[in-house]
């Protein structure tokens, strides 16, 4: 009988995720939780119908361990983008950073649907999709949480 993965299976290596399916969505959601970023960082690519971020991102799959916290560089990649719209964020502010909360799939017709980026302070972005097919890629090498302490959210 096989079992489910666990986040201890990965050990040190660095994560390399894809989600195509709606089952999929809320692992990488749950990966990226906390994970910080320059607005700077957030790209659309019209041509190649891409939507990007590099985030620092909070190591989940680590909490509990006796280390001390740690932070990744990841790629957050969003394919067949179709349209992009945000809400609560200043694009032209060029020193904004932005936190990012929580991802969500939300289906439409044939494949089609929404994938919502949650952000802190009520800010959000909304890509219309073609198709689901989202990755998430660690792209450094793990650092330690600059303020030496794993995110915390009120209950």
């Amino acid at each position: 009988m096989a079992e489910d993965a666990r986040f201890e299976d990965g050990g040190d290596q660095p994560v390399a995720l894809r989600a195509l399916e709606a089952e999929d969505v809320p692992v990488i959601s749950a990966l990226v939780q906390d994970a910080i970023f320059p607005i700077t960082e957030m790209k659309y690519d019209r041509a190649r119908r891409r939507f990007a971020l590099l985030v620092n991102r909070f190591r989940w799959e680590r909490r509990g361990q006796k280390s001390a916290p740690e932070r990744v560089q990841s790629v957050l990649a969003i394919e067949d983008v179709q349209h992009v719209a945000t809400q609560g964020i200043d694009r032209s502010d060029a020193d904004m950073v932005l936190s990012l909360l929580a991802l969500d799939w939300q289906p439409g017709e044939d494949g089609t649907g929404r994938i919502e980026l949650t952000l802190a302070g009520d800010g959000a972005v909304a890509l219309e999709v073609e198709a689901l097919e989202l990755t998430l890629k660690d792209v450094t090498q793990p650092y330690r949480a600059p303020s030496g302490r794993a995110p915390e959210h009120g209950d």
